[in-house]
This record gives structure tokens, C-alpha cells and sequence, in this order.
């Protein structure tokens, strides 16, 4: 950044890793230009915040956020509590938006479209490395701005971009035109968005916690509403990824999830089609029928997608990237982390030099940078970004020596959806004031945890 210095840095999104991002280079002596598509810092969270975490608090707070924030007079929450999405808004992520220093450099509504090198396309590379960035943005006053910065912390997560409900990685025929049947993902059921699903034949489609989750506050929805009628579709041959460990799960909240979906199942509340890869939607006048690729078919009035995330790309186009062709994560994080062999707790701590892309100065941070590996804590992206500012603040000792301390037991999603952090039961979860959800004590990452191996240690 030595010939950039009096220039800013891009920080792309205003969630949990993107204003840790900033606090951390606010401790370096950089200076932070946070660029955020949503209203207000969290938006994405904002979509979950009926969920709670499966993570404590101890693990969701990034250490140079925490003391911008403690200088302010801020007491940190409860740390063997777990956290709603609400609440990780509302008591720490707001509060660090609203400090002066974090708010003055921090700009909502403005919408990233585009990341190049000033005056350079991807294909130039004489004097590239000392080359200023062009950020350009689309503004909540309407006008779309050119900003040059030194460097560029993409931290903007996968949110926006899930996944497709059909097979092979592409959209069913005929999901674009059913979109108006189509949820967002983890809708808030039982609340915000009750009407849309109440005395509803609704479709959940996924094998992962986001899935179970939803399972979970339909049937609470059921009980008060009871021409409500729950179906489930999973591609694999059986739901046991689903159910998990139960009592034996180290983290308690995770196991009451899974087992509370088996007892719902067993039970006759939640119809479970097993096998049903979606091969195409139809649109009806007040439904759909979804297709399998075997031939049978489900009717439903609403579908919910819990088929995970992947990283939107089209904005770095005009940057030269290294990513993994598996995952589409940096090349040399993409094997720690495919889903086909890693879940949360076999991921070893990584910073800067593993982030890093031919492009000098670049990085891809947070849950963007797992790209559709399901494995991201936010814990991970803390220590992330405490690196980048480092090796962006030239003190390269600081930003090889990386560290990460997790729980035991990790806490691991099983799809390749959204953060492991997330979520754990919206209700009746476990009583955290009675100590039985505390976390167990870290240890150095490295223990296998959810998927002991991954996608190849299921028959699946």
C-alpha cells in the first residue's frame, strides 16, 4: 500500500466481518471507507433475526470491535450466551455502527457493482501492483460514484446469491418463472411473515440446519394453525445428516434441533420425501407442482429454498483472482475447506497470505471467501480480517502468525448453506441461563466436528 498510503481502504459490507474489518484497520492507522448495500449495518442478518446462533456470544465478538466499543461504555452481553440474530444486531453490531468512528466512514445504501484497477482492465499489468482501485457504486441518492482506494477487503458475504433449487448446480426448469412461489430463505414463519404460510401446503427443500430450522418453527406454526401442511424434500436417500447427533452432540442446542425434526417426522407432522432431486417448478394459478427427476411430483402453495449460498462474482470480474475451481474459494484455502472432506473444527486458521490473489492488496474476507463451502465461522472471519490489516499495514510477522481457538466440538452446519453459526432453534431452545449451552473450553482448532470427514464420510 506504500504507494497508496493517503488513500482509503474499501471495506465491502457492514456485517459482522466487515465492521470488524474496519475496527481492525482503524487500530493500524488506516483509514476504513465502508461501503453497504443494505439500510442499515446487518441488513442480511436482518433476514434471520427470529434465529438463534448455535455459538455464544464469546465467539461472535471480534476482539478490536470489542474495544472500540468498551472505550465507549458498552457491556458486552452475557459470553456463554446464544445470541438471536436480532440481538447480535441490536447489542453489537448497531452500537458499532453508531460509534463516530466507525459511522463517519461508513456509507448505507450504496451498493458495490464493480472493482477494477484505476485505468486498467484485468488484462494490463505493467505498474499493476502500485495501481490505485476503482470501486464503483451505486448510492441511495441515485447516482452510481467512482472511489479510489488503496486496497480492497471484500467482506460482503453470500446472502444474496443462494443457491438453486434443481440438480447439478443449475436452477430447475421453470424456477425463474415460479419465483413469486418462492420464499426467502429462512423466512420468519410464526412472525413477520406468518400470512404467507399460514393454512398453506408449504414445501421446505434442504438437508441442512437452515432446513430444520424452518421444519421446526412451521410446526409451531401448525399447532395454531392446522390446515397448515409441512413437506419436506431432500436429495439424499435419508435425512440422518439432518438429525445429527442428538443428545450426544457437543453443543446441545444443535443436538435438540436435529432430534426434535426426527420426532416431528416420526410423528406424521412433516411429510419427508427422501431421494428428490428437482428436476423442474410449474407454475399454476395458486400453486406449483414441483418435479422430481424420477417422475414423482409435490404440490405445494410456497416452496422455501434452504439449499445454501454461493459467492457473487460478477463485481471482480476486471480483477485477477486465484480461486479454488471446486469451492471458488482462494486457491489455497479451497482444499482446507471443501465440503467433500472438512467440516468446521478440521479447518485450520488461515490469514493474509492465504487469502491473497494476484491482484496485490485484494482479499475476499468472511463468508465470501469459503465461497460454497457451508464451514465459515465467524470467529474464523475475525481472525481473517486481524491478519489482513496487518499485511495491509506492512507488519508481515504479525499477519503470518495466526490463531484461532473454537470450541471442542466446532459449530458446524451440514449443507452447503449458510454460516456454521447459524442457526440453531428460533424457540424452545435449551436454557442458557442454566449453564447447560455454555460453551465447552477452546481449544486450538483441528477436531473434527459435525461431518467428521465431510460429505465423503455419508453414504450420501
Amino acid at each position: 500500500m506504500d504507494a497508496a498510503k493517503n488513500l482509503p481502504v474499501a471495506v465491502i459490507g457492514a456485517g459482522p466481518v466487515g465492521l470488524a474489518a474496519a475496527a481492525h484497520l482503524l487500530e493500524r492507522g488506516l483509514e476504513p471507507l465502508i461501503f453497504e448495500a443494505g439500510t442499515t449495518a446487518g441488513a442480511a442478518i436482518e433476514h434471520w433475526r427470529h434465529i438463534r446462533l448455535f455459538s455464544p456470544w464469546r465467539f461472535n465478538t471480534d476482539p478490536a470491535a470489542v474495544r472500540l466499543l468498551e472505550a465507549a461504555g458498552w457491556e458486552a452481553p452475557r459470553p456463554t450466551a446464544l445470541p438471536y440474530g436480532g440481538e447480535l444486531i441490536d447489542n453489537y453490531l448497531a452500537p458499532l455502527a453508531a460509534l463516530p468512528q466507525i459511522q463517519s466512514r461508513l456509507q448505507t445504501g450504496a451498493r458495490v457493482t464493480a472493482v477494477t484497477r484505476q485505468g486498467m482492465d484485468k488484462t494490463h499489468i505493467r505498474n499493476r501492483d502500485t495501481t490505485p482501485f476503482t470501486v464503483r457504486v451505486e448510492h441511495a441518492d441515485g447516482e452510481t460514484r467512482d472511489h479510489t482506494v488503496a486496497a480492497v477487503i471484500d467482506a460482503s458475504g453470500t446472502w444474496s446469491t443462494r443457491n438453486p433449487l434443481g440438480t447439478s448446480g443449475l436452477r430447475a426448469i421453470g424456477e425463474e418463472a415460479a419465483q413469486d412461489r418462492i420464499s426467502a430463505p429462512l423466512p420468519d414463519v410464526t412472525g413477520r411473515d406468518r400470512a404467507a404460510f399460514a393454512g398453506r401446503r408449504v414445501l421446505v427443500v434442504g438437508a441442512g440446519h437452515s432446513a430444520a430450522n424452518t421444519l421446526i418453527n412451521l410446526a409451531d406454526l401448525a399447532r395454531e394453525e392446522p390446515d397448515t401442511r409441512i413437506l419436506w424434500a431432500v436429495r439424499g436417500d435419508s435425512a440422518a445428516k439432518v438429525y445429527g447427533g442428538g443428545d450426544l452432540d457437543g453443543l446441545p442446542a444443535r443436538g435438540q434441533l436435529g432430534g426434535r425434526v426426527r420426532r416431528l417426522v416420526e410423528a406424521g407432522k412433516i411429510e419427508l420425501h427422501t431421494g428428490f432431486g428437482i428436476s423442474s417448478i410449474k407454475s399454476l394459478d395458486s400453486s406449483v407442482t414441483v418435479g422430481a427427476v424420477d417422475g414423482r411430483t409435490i404440490e405445494a402453495d410456497v416452496v422455501v429454498p434452504c439449499t445454501g449460498f454461493r459467492p457473487d462474482l460478477d463485481i471482480l470480474r476486471e480483477l485477477r483472482l486465484n480461486l479454488d475451481p471446486a469451492v471458488e474459494a482462494p486457491t489455497e484455502l479451497g482444499p482446507l475447506i471443501d465440503p467433500e472432506f472438512h467440516s468446521c473444527g478440521t479447518v485450520p486458521p488461515h490469514g493474509a497470505k492465504l487469502l491473497a490473489h494476484p491482484d496485490k492488496d485484494f482479499y475476499i474476507v468472511g463468508m465470501k471467501s469459503y465461497g460454497r463451502a457451508p464451514t465459515f465461522l465467524l470467529a474464523t472471519g475475525y481472525e481473517q480480517v486481524r491478519s489482513v490489516a496487518a499485511a495491509l499495514a506492512g507488519d508481515q510477522e504479525s499477519a503470518d502468525t495466526v490463531h484461532l481457538e473454537l470450541p471442542e466440538t466446532g459449530v458446524c452446519s451440514t449443507d452447503a448453506g449458510t454460516s456454521c453459526d447459524v442457526p440453531a432453534p428460533a424457540s424452545r431452545a435449551a436454557d442458557t441461563e442454566s449453564g447447560c449451552c455454555a460453551a465447552p473450553e477452546p481449544v486450538l482448532v483441528g477436531f473434527p466436528t459435525g461431518l467428521a470427514h465431510g460429505r465423503s464420510g455419508t453414504n450420501n
